[in-house]
């Protein structure tokens, strides 16, 4: 064939006479043939091989009136000149519907004979739809002779011969190259061999060095914990010694401060005396302290209204009471979480020196593994050897030996990964220790803190149970001395001078007798005065008759004002709680609203004047 136009292989289904139909690929060839006509130079031919069995042949030539009679037969409307083209685009669209399930186009190839064996066939192009199959193209082919079988096998023979000698050129070509290649890959796994001997020499020198930096590391923190570990504990058996010394000079205080108070009350004993002796010359002005009862009277009224007025400063003073209550509470609760605080630190710095031992339980484990990778590598360099060995003796299996060389690649590849990961761990290591000497540090002047804060809470607490012991005792002694007063006023009155009128007086200033509970009390709001003995039970009752004389109550020279309206205290520690008098019962507390001014005159009643005796 002189002009190839097209030369594919297609799926054609071949329908034999009493066969059932199958799908064969068949190899479609078309071109242009020299004709012997002088008239038309060129005649089409079409011819049908098969790959897989080379008897297989059917050809067809075209000449130009061939043609003619072909296009009159079969309606064709195109020109001897443009018919290839249009038969090799049909032969396109047949190829590209065979991989469908129903293809628009397909080939067939028909034979009236029970098997293609040297009998003529039509092979045609049909159009499949729903409706019709049609046929655009049927060629009639002849099997090949004796003759053209055999230029055909020679054909293929001599394309067989040459694709042969071009592939054996290539072969030499491959063989040449893979030579040069493998002498080159020697040398490079020589020099790579040398490479690993000195990467693993300076690897086993920077590791040895890491190990005696960091166990010197490890040392001097050591040495650093023990030493501020003894330092702390220095510093607590000081502030331990400070404070019992502060404790020892405030109880030499008090105890001066109770002989102080032993003394005043020696003191207010024998004016006690020196009032029952006044007492008793004031029997004889009945007449006077009758008038004066009157206004006693009219005074309890302004009294009473008083004490309702107390009642609701009393409520308020309860309140504060609860409010100091509940914060002093909260300071214990707050002592108890600083002691929780404490404890958790101290698990904390047990669970770092324990995490500290895991890691040097880790770092001769990796050394243990470094070992056994040097084991191995030593095991793979004579591996090597092995391996040179045997490529010198087998240099025809190029592909086993490929393969291994591939395979060594790989594991010498992973060797070095493992090396890099051993180096980060290293590192992350020596971070993960620098952090927690860090957290040690952080946890250290964490619990001095608390310390200093705890010591805070406990001085506060002992100021507060100080103020709570002083308000008790002052609201005791008043309480006491105004009960005291009242009943003696009361009780030594003669029976002879008092009428059925009085008696009922007598009894609504019994029932108006104010009574003070000993609770808590702001010392900065309440009048406070020296505390003076109850009278003794052994006294005469009609002596106190002669009270007259002198004011109810505490001696002039303690109402007195002081700076800015407060009542002055003794320097010094808590008054002694002293002993309830028979007969009282103590009932809410009593003193102003927080935030007014301090009263400035009496120590009983807030807002009179103190009485002075009649002349």
């Amino acid at each position: 064939m002189a002009d190839e136009l097209f030369c594919q292989s297609a799926a054609v289904l071949v329908k034999c006479k009493d066969c059932e139909d199958r799908r064969e690929n068949v190899r479609l060839t078309v071109g242009w043939q020299c004709s012997s006509n002088a008239v038309h130079k060129k005649d089409l031919t079409v011819r049908l091989t098969d790959d897989t069995d080379p008897f297989f042949l059917y050809n067809l030539t075209i000449s130009e009136d061939d043609f003619q009679s072909l296009k009159n037969q079969q309606g064709l409307l195109v020109e001897f000149s443009a018919f290839p083209q249009r038969f090799i685009e049909l032969l396109d669209q047949c190829i590209q519907e065979q991989s469908k399930d129903v293809p628009r186009f397909m080939l067939q190839l028909i034979t009236q004979s029970p098997a293609l064996d040297h009998m003529p066939a039509s092979l045609n192009i049909i159009e499949t739809n729903p409706f019709k199959h049609l046929t655009h193209l049927s060629l009639k082919l002849l099997p090949g002779n004796d003759n053209e079988i055999k230029k055909y096998l020679a054909v293929c023979l001599q394309n067989v011969k040459m694709e042969n000698s071009s592939l054996q050129e290539r072969l030499r070509r491959t063989e040449e190259d893979l030579t040069k290649r493998l002498s080159i890959t020697q040398q490079t796994l020589a020099e790579k061999s040398k490479e690993l001997d000195r990467l693993r020499n300076e690897w086993t020198t920077h590791t040895n060095f890491i190990t005696n930096k960091h166990s010197q590391e490890v040392t001097t923190e050591r040495e650093k914990a023990l030493q501020a570990q003894t330092h702390y504990q220095q510093q607590w058996e000081q502030q331990k010694k400070e404070t019992e010394a502060a404790h020892s000079q405030t109880v030499q205080h008090l105890e001066r401060r109770i002989a102080e108070i032993e003394t005043i009350n020696k003191d207010l004993i024998e004016r006690k005396y020196k009032s029952e002796s006044a007492i008793r010359e004031t029997k004889s002005k009945l007449c006077v302290m009758e008038e004066e009862c009157q206004r006693s009277k009219q005074e309890i009224i302004s009294l009473r209204r008083e004490n309702t007025t107390l009642d609701a400063e009393c409520h308020e003073k309860e309140k504060l009471l609860n409010q100091l209550r509940t914060r002093t509470a909260v300071l214990e609760q707050e002592v108890k979480d600083k002691e929780q605080v404490v404890t958790r630190t101290t698990e904390v710095f047990e669970s770092v020196q324990e995490h500290k031992k895991n890691l040097e339980e880790s770092m001769e484990q990796k050394q243990l593994q470094m070992g056994k990778l040097e084991a191995t590598v030593k095991s793979l360099s004579e591996e090597l050897l092995k391996a040179n060995e045997i490529i010198k003796k087998l240099q025809g299996d190029m592909k086993k030996l490929m393969e291994k060389i591939k395979l060594k690649n790989t594991v010498t590849m992973q060797q070095e990964k493992l090396l890099g990961e051993k180096t980060q761990m290293l590192q992350k290591e020596q971070q993960e220790l620098a952090e927690v000497q860090q957290a040690l540090r952080h946890k250290e002047e964490e619990v001095h803190k608390l310390q200093e804060k705890f010591d805070a809470t406990v001085e506060k607490l002992e100021e507060s149970k100080q103020l709570l012991k002083t308000n008790e005792n002052v609201i005791s002694w008043l309480n006491k001395q105004l009960n005291e007063n009242k009943l003696a006023a009361l009780q030594e009155t003669p029976p002879s001078s008092i009428s059925s009128g009085n008696l009922s007086r007598l009894g609504g200033v019994q029932n108006s007798l104010v009574h003070f509970s000993p609770l808590q009390l702001n010392p900065s709001t309440i009048p406070v005065s020296e505390p003076t003995s109850a009278p003794s039970s052994s006294t005469p009752t009609g002596t106190s008759l002669s009270s007259k004389c002198e004011p109810i109550g505490l001696d002039q020279k303690y109402l007195q004002k002081r700076e800015c309206g407060k009542p002055g205290f003794s320097r010094g520690g808590p008054l002694q709680k002293p002993s309830y008098p028979i007969g009282t019962v103590p009932t809410r507390p009593l003193g102003p609203k927080q935030g007014n001014p301090p009263p400035a005159t009496s120590a009983y009643f807030p807002g009179q004047q103190p009485r002075l005796p009649a002349s």
